[in-house]
Parts: C-alpha cells; structure tokens; sequence
C-alpha cells in the first residue's frame, strides 16, 4: 500500500513538474518576443528621431555696382566747305557718345571756350558772331542771316535715343545736319555759351551698353552784303557728361 502511495506522489510530482515546465516556457517566450518587439520598435523609431534633429543657416552675398559715366572723344571736324567771295555757307558734324549705369540718369552740356565761339587763329580779336535767338537761349530755325553780318550757331539731334528733345532742337530730317553746305531746315539753332554749359540731351536712367550717340550740328553764314575776314577761324567746344 505504502507503494502505491508512493508512486501516486511521484506521477502527481511529475505531472507538475511538466506542467511548472510548460508554463515556464510560456512565460519565457512571452519574455523574449516583448523584448525583441522592444528592440525593433526602438530601432525603427531611433532613425526617425535622428533625422528630426537639423541645424540651419543663413549667409547673405553682396554686390556693390559704382555709379560710372564715360564719354567718347570724337575727332576734330572742318566745316564743308570754305567761305568765300561766291560760298556763303557751310556746316560741320561731330557726334558724342555717352554710356551711364546711374539710375537717374545723365545730363550732356556743351560750352565754348570763348565768346564768341568762332575766332581767327591769328587774331582772336577778330571772329563771327555767335547766332542770335528771336528769345535769348531759345533754339529757333536758322533761317536767313542778316545782310551785313555773319553767324555760327550750332542744333542738335540723335537717332539712337530718345535724350535730344525734339520739341527743343527740332525733328531731324533725312538730310541729317544739312545737304550741300546748307544747314538743315528742320533743326533749331542756338549761339554758342563760354558762360555756362548749354544741355543738349538729357536722361532720367541708365543707357544701355551701347551708349546715346548725341549729334553736334554746327552752322555759318555770311550776310549777302558782308564777308568775313579770309583766314583759318577754329571754335573750341567742350561736351560734360554729368550723372544725375
């Protein structure tokens, strides 16, 4: 009897041996599966945490563009042809190129060294008489000289830029500063100033690369009762371009 007691207490001592067993490797993989769920989730989380995590800046270029200005310097001209007992006319050309990055523009003045601008080399006392306004400083046709004098005068115009006002200088013409010694019909005139400069074009922005080709028309005549002096007669002009 004591045997069979015996061996009821082992069978009951095993089967609870299995059973702790069992449940210890329930408990076990439960364990391990939360632990490896741990790891993953925290490795596919640490990833997106690192990229959250930014540093930035800011840097600012600079550019300084100076204001410039420049001018060409064209060549001394002559005028068409020579006065004389039978030519009584005559006309000259020079042209001035202006380029400026000034965002207000440009202004262009001309002036003559003396007054008035055209005298006779040998003898600056002697000279022709600087054109005269109907209104002083007011450019006007050139028209037709008085009989016992003689006049030097000079227009402007440009066919690159709108700089020359044409309600001013007047619309030029096909013949440009004239034709055949003539001055042109369809420029206003003015005397030359020693004083102050005369503004010939004028701009309220930049030119392009290519500049504003401004062109000096110059004029004289003489009276059909009068000659001037035989001799070489020169006028001296100096053209200022100033930003504005």
């Amino acid at each position: 009897m004591n045997g069979n007691i015996q061996f009821k207490s082992r069978m009951k001592l095993l089967l609870l041996f299995k059973m702790i067993r069992k449940d210890l490797f329930k408990i076990v993989s439960a364990s391990l599966i939360v632990t490896m769920l741990a790891l993953t989730g925290f490795a596919s989380v640490e990833p997106g945490l690192a990229q959250a995590e930014t540093a930035s800046d800011t840097v600012i270029v600079t550019l300084n563009v100076d204001t410039g200005i420049s001018i060409t310097s064209p060549s001394d001209t002559t005028m068409s042809t020579s006065l004389g007992v039978s030519t009584s006319r005559a006309i000259a050309t020079t042209t001035w190129n202006v380029k400026t990055n000034s965002v207000g523009g440009y202004t262009l003045g001309l002036r003559a060294s003396s007054t008035p601008a055209m005298r006779l080399n040998s003898d600056v006392s002697k000279s022709v008489a600087n054109f005269t306004e109907t209104t002083p400083d007011t450019p006007e046709a050139w028209g037709t000289v008085d009989a016992d004098t003689a006049e030097f005068g000079f227009s402007v115009f440009s066919t690159s830029t709108s700089d020359v006002s044409t309600g001013t200088w007047g619309t030029v013409g096909t013949s440009l500063c004239g034709a055949t010694s003539t001055p042109s019909t369809a420029l206003n005139y003015i005397g030359a100033s020693s004083t102050a400069d005369k503004i010939i074009a004028t701009r309220t922005s930049t030119t392009t690369q290519t500049g504003a080709d401004i062109v000096v028309c110059y004029a004289v005549e003489q009276g059909s009762n009068f000659y001037i002096q035989s001799g070489t007669y020169s006028a001296w002009f100096t053209a200022t371009a100033t930003t504005q």
